[in-house]
């Protein structure tokens, strides 16, 4: 396997083997890009590995790599990923035969790991670090209760101030309290006010003259 001696094929062979190890634990292929993944990267360290590269740069890989899918399953934050990355492109270097070839695997390695995301369009998502993002929608049919909607029926109710407004304070609306604004008016407590508009959960009050509350 002289043919592993060249840097370019070093880029291939650890661009491939990442691109579905990583892929692995991203898509669900039944175990197919395992297989791959394990087989290239073992006949890259079964070349590369001589008697001055004990078998510790294997350990630190297969390391990294529980690192990445227990960061991915468990702590979902990406920190203890970040680790695991750095120990497997510091196996994949460390027997690498010149400097070159080490810069080579460690770029074959990085830009394998970016390119398994694109197997994302082609298979199912095994949800790794899915609780980094919030992919439910927050809808009364899931069992929400959307805040927004409570919020607007607000609109036009009147109420109270029970802190000064300058311009911020609390509000009693039917016995609960909702922090809301005046725009650039100030307005003293126990004054009586009417809700003029919710954007989102900023609700904007108004202060009722008395010759309005007269009309009424």
């Amino acid at each position: 396997m002289e043919w592993l001696d060249t840097p370019s094929i070093g880029f291939i062979v650890v661009f491939l083997g990442t691109l579905f190890l990583i892929g692995e634990l991203l898509v669900r292929v039944k175990g197919l890009f395992a297989i791959l993944g394990v087989a290239i990267m073992a006949t890259y360290f079964s070349y590369h590995l001589t008697g001055d590269v004990g078998l510790w740069v294997v350990i630190l890989y297969m390391v990294g790599l529980a690192l990445i899918v227990i960061d991915g399953k468990v702590i979902t934050d990406g920190t203890v990923a970040l680790l695991g990355v750095v120990l497997m492109i510091i196996g994949l270097a460390v027997p690498a035969p010149s400097f070159l070839y080490g810069v080579l695997v460690s770029m074959g390695f990085i830009i394998g790991g970016f390119s398994s995301a694109l197997f994302l369009k082609v298979f199912p998502s095994r949800n790794l670090w899915a609780k980094m993002t919030l992919k439910d929608k927050l809808t009364s049919e899931l069992g929400y209760n959307s805040i927004n909607e409570q919020y607007h029926e607000l609109v036009g109710k009147k109420g109270r101030t029970l802190s000064s407004f300058r311009p911020t304070g609390t509000i009693e609306i039917d016995g609960e309290q909702y922090s809301a604004t005046s725009g650039g008016s100030w307005i003293e407590p126990n004054k009586d006010i009417v809700i003029v508009s919710v954007d989102g959960t900023r609700i904007v009050i108004k202060k009722i003259d008395d010759e309005e509350e007269k009309n009424d």
